[in-house]
């Protein structure tokens, strides 16, 4: 059964960096686009950025220029630095694979990121 599983987050204080990892079981992360979606509390989930066709990737405007998604296919695995936190950035992260070509999606559980001084 295809799964994601999303690590790296934890504290850390405003300004600071992270790197959110995205584990691929079950599935090749080459077979699909990878993104990466965030909720903070009391509100809902909202795009951070998502691989779109020819390479391109989508970002928010709230995370272009600090946050940059990557791949590593050989490793089954996705990433997320984010630079330049802000305590906005605090919230859940989520791994998100689309497949390509298909209707298929695949979610992580999430991982918490906290910004805070």
């Amino acid at each position: 059964q295809p799964q994601l599983v999303e690590s790296g987050g934890g504290l850390v204080h405003p300004g600071g960096s992270l790197r959110l990892s995205c584990e691929g079981s079950g599935m090749f992360l080459s077979d699909y686009a990878m993104g990466w979606y965030r909720q903070a509390a009391g509100k809902g989930r909202e795009l951070v950025g998502m691989e779109a066709n020819a390479g391109h990737i989508n970002y928010a405007d709230s995370t272009k220029c600090r946050f940059a998604i990557s791949r590593d296919n050989h490793k089954n695995m996705a990433y997320l630095q984010m630079n330049n936190l802000e305590s906005e950035d605090g919230a859940m992260y989520y791994c998100r694979g689309r497949g390509r070509g298909t209707d298929n999606n695949v979610w992580g559980r999430g991982t918490q990121d906290n910004v805070s001084s």
